[in-house]
């Protein structure tokens, strides 16, 4: 074989090596949403914004619940949950039976959305084994011990961080598709959304 015809094998191998690598990194980025079998966010015709939903407050993100006190700006993403926001989630919620939603607000005094059950005190940062063993327990219910069933959580407003908190809550009990909807109650109101009285649930 002269050089010509190696170099043109070698340069054959590496272009081969290349497509093979830029494959493998196109599948570890696809890969982890498919395997954890997540629900589409719906993407809606018109992507209206209600109540400062998407505000960025400048707040940095974190792993560790936060307050109180809890009614103080809130990051605009979150480690290991997906952000919803109104329009989506009302689409999301009249296409798919399967996904739970979960006010956690300690507070009776806005409408919430009609689909969801009310928790009161299970975003609060002080969660010991007792507060622990009882959300674990109200999740496995509202479930049926189905740990990929999608789960949204929402309090106020994105000066909220209840809903943020039992987000991480969610994802320490082994919850594969927990979804932050940080807009709230006021968003769902904002966009006079039907809405009803919080009606509250034993955990």
């Amino acid at each position: 074989m002269d050089h010509s015809q190696i170099g043109s094998a070698l340069r054959v191998t590496f272009d081969w090596e290349i497509s093979m690598a830029a494959l493998v990194l196109a599948l570890l980025l696809v890969l982890p949403t498919v395997a954890l079998g997540q629900v589409k966010i719906p993407t809606p015709a018109q992507d209206q914004l209600f109540s400062y939903e998407a505000k960025d407050w400048g707040v940095s993100t974190t792993s560790r619940p936060q307050g109180p006190p809890f009614g103080k700006p809130t990051p605009t993403s979150i480690p290991g949950a997906r952000v919803i926001r109104t329009l989506a989630l009302k689409e999301l919620l009249d296409e798919n039976k399967q996904v739970i939603v979960i006010d956690v607000l300690n507070n009776k005094k806005w409408d919430t959305v009609p689909a969801a059950h009310w928790m009161p005190g299970a975003g609060d940062s002080r969660f010991y084994a007792a507060e622990i063993s009882r959300f674990e327990a109200a999740l496995e219910k509202l479930t049926g011990g189905d740990k990929s069933r999608p789960l949204v959580f929402m309090c106020l407003s994105s000066e909220c961080w209840e809903s943020y908190n039992a987000c991480l809550h969610a994802l320490a009990a082994g919850y594969k598709d927990v979804l932050w909807y940080r807009g709230g109650r006021k968003s769902w109101t904002g966009a006079n959304l039907d809405g009803k009285k919080p009606e509250q649930i034993d955990w």
